[in-house]
């Protein structure tokens, strides 16, 4: 048996973002992957820093009362890296995802606050819409390791929806990443980034790997609007995403006839759309999205409504000092990087009413909320929808009002 010398055995304390954490003999903190809280662990250190170190268990001394089988078998230690809870019962999912957002809370934007965590309706198994792969040596579809270019082959994602299983008995040696849709009532196809030489380029194709032309246009159906999304636009992944989303921004952001309200990181128009029926002919709803695609989608999904008006630019400190203002309701939906440079403190400034911030992480939710916090907004709701099970990742929710 190989000499393991950097195995350490050692307590869990607490769940954190990349692992449950402990403490190593020398005092350093250490983030081990498939651990729970209160387990005794023998750990194998993988990597090691001045300030903390990453580990993965090796044996598990003392088990967690929470620890279950996991679901899919490509889970655990060299296998898939992306779903990080698999080995833990849904009460430990809930209570680690609640544990995480409020030490972000506390430690980046200096708030104690426990936000509730609300269950998504859906089962996990199936629930995602969206599954983006990398592609092996033999062309099967993969995902990575943790942590690791390394590339584990699944057959298939217990995740994803069961329409697109096809996908994994098909070739794709051709092909430098596939990203399978299966969104909406339509068919389910791939959209593919295919080696050319030095380049690449974006095809539609089936699930089998037939080029598709004309490429189909998802529809979906959110909140009896019928959405259309084109192939490279984004929409959420889990399948109850966009319902339970709708239905908390409309009621967050209390819009009413005549109010106006801009939607920041607007995507395809899922929020706007809804808004500007809130808003009616007298209110008026400006939508800003970067993607051109999903431009195109969001003007044809809001084609009914004469006071929506989508605008095609990057979200910037500029564009709000141009848009926003006191009395305005904003929404912001960015991505997982937060609101971009000055963006934060340019909406602040504006001073809107009210913000509805939707966010898929809660690191750079908190530290854009420190400036909110501290420009005369106080946090009024804030919640956890539970949207990417068997994962650290959550979505969410947040009501800011200015104070009076």
């Amino acid at each position: 048996m190989a000499d393991h010398r950097d195995d350490e055995v050692l307590r869990i304390d607490r769940p954190a973002t990349g692992g449950g954490v402990g403490r190593l003999a020398d005092g350093l903190v250490i983030f081990v992957r498939d651990s729970l809280p209160g387990e005794l662990v023998e750990v194998s250190v993988t990597d090691r820093t001045s300030s903390f170190a990453r580990g993965v268990v090796r044996e598990v001394i003392e088990t967690s009362e929470q620890r279950v089988t996991p679901p899919c078998r490509f889970s655990g230690d060299g296998g898939c890296g992306g779903c990080d809870l698999q080995h833990a019962s849904e009460a430990a999912q809930r209570s680690w995802k609640e544990a995480v957002v409020e030490e972000q809370l506390r430690r980046v934007a200096g708030l104690e606050y426990s936000p509730a965590l609300v269950q998504a309706p859906s089962p996990a198994k199936g629930s995602r819409t969206r599954l983006r792969c990398a592609v092996d040596g033999d062309g099967r579809l993969a995902l990575r390791a943790s942590r690791s270019h390394s590339l584990v082959a699944v057959d298939p994602c217990w995740l994803v929806d069961e329409r697109v299983v096809d996908a994994f008995a098909t070739s794709w040696s051709w092909a430098e990443e596939v990203e399978l849709r299966a969104i909406g009532d339509g068919e389910p196809f791939a959209v593919v980034k295919r080696r050319t030489g030095r380049t690449s380029r974006i095809e539609v194709c089936s699930l089998r790997g037939d080029r598709l032309d004309p490429a189909p246009i998802s529809r979906v159906a959110v909140g009896g609007t019928h959405y259309n999304v084109s192939p490279v636009s984004f929409w959420q992944a889990h399948v109850d995403a966009p319902s339970m989303l709708l239905e908390r921004v409309l009621t967050l952001s209390g819009a009413e006839r005549g109010d106006r309200v801009i939607d920041l990181y607007s995507g395809v128009g899922l929020f706007a759309v809804g808004l500007a029926s809130a808003v009616g002919s007298i209110g008026r709803v400006v939508a800003v999205e970067s993607s051109p695609h999903a431009v195109r989608d969001a003007r044809e999904n809001g084609a009914g409504h004469r006071t929506l008006r989508v605008r095609q630019s990057m979200v910037s400190p500029g564009v709000v000092a141009n848009l926003v203002g006191p009395e305005d309701v904003v929404v912001v939906d960015p991505p997982r990087a937060g609101l971009a440079k000055g963006v934060a403190r340019a909406i602040a400034d504006a001073r809107p009413r009210r913000i509805v911030y939707i966010s898929c992480d809660a690191a750079t939710f908190s530290r854009d909320l420190k400036v909110f916090l501290s420009s005369g907004f106080s946090l009024s709701h804030l919640e956890i929808l539970d949207l990417f099970p068997m994962t650290e990742h959550v979505e969410l929710v947040a009501l800011l009002d200015m104070t009076p």
